[in-house]
């Protein structure tokens, strides 16, 4: 069974469009969503709007959690002072540009979701199980600590927007990289498909071009901080 999975679109309606045709033509049974819809760019409620009318199952990421709360901080972790002022500026400018039914809706997604396939457990998670702003790398010691405490023979997450695949302690540890606001080096949309069979996990992180100039215009069109449609031409943190 094919799995698709999409995360972290950051209210970029034009990378979550070339990512769901893209799809299309890929033979995939199942899409799930890992969150954070909204953020950094300025199309929340169209976003919103089109994971509803393809019926994406989706949990909550933690800006989602933070625009559909109120909530006055993101839970992500700037570097310094600038960038968390700039970071502030985008949370503010999407609680009050998203409709209240979609802040009502992103309130109340799941915070993970679980399902079985071919005898492999799935735990989707945005961030961690144990919080949806816990960052896990490639590297990162933790995912070792988490191996042990779950339950599940596949645990994918993003968040990081950096995409991976590893097994720790025979658990598949995958990242699903980000369909709106990639990290990866260059402006490309990512998601992954993950194969499932009964004694074999294959993935495959796939890249998608799309107009990514459109949509650094419409940020530097907005009141959204300029500094983060750079980030959309370059793929970078």
């Amino acid at each position: 069974m094919k799995i698709a999975i999409i995360t972290d679109i950051h209210s970029n309606i034009f990378a979550l469009e070339a990512v769901l045709k893209d799809i299309e033509n890929k033979g995939i049974d199942m899409i799930y969503c890992l969150g954070d819809l909204v953020g950094y760019g300025p199309f929340p409620n169209e976003v919103i709007h089109l994971i509803k009318e393809k019926n994406i199952s989706t949990i909550q990421g933690n800006y989602d959690q933070s625009v559909g709360e109120g909530l006055f901080a993101c839970g992500c972790d700037y570097k310094d002072d600038k960038v968390m002022a700039l970071g502030t500026k985008s949370l503010y400018w999407s609680q009050e540009n998203t409709t209240d039914e979609n802040k009502k809706w992103l309130k109340e997604l799941p915070k993970k979701i679980e399902f079985e396939v071919k005898g492999q457990k799935i735990l989707l998670v945005h961030g961690s199980p144990r919080k949806n702003n816990e960052y896990l790398y490639e590297n990162s010691k933790e995912l070792e600590e988490i191996a042990n405490i779950i339950d599940a023979d596949i645990m994918v997450c993003g968040h990081t927007h950096k995409p991976f695949h590893k097994q720790v302690k025979g658990i598949h540890m995958i990242n699903s990289g980000s369909v709106g606001k990639p990290k990866h080096g260059n402006p490309n949309a990512t998601y992954m498909i993950i194969d499932v069979n009964i004694d074999d996990i294959k993935t495959k992180m796939v890249e998608v071009e799309y107009d990514y100039e459109k949509m650094a215009k419409a940020i530097e069109d907005s009141e959204i901080p300029s500094e983060f449609a750079d980030k959309i031409r370059k793929g970078i943190s």
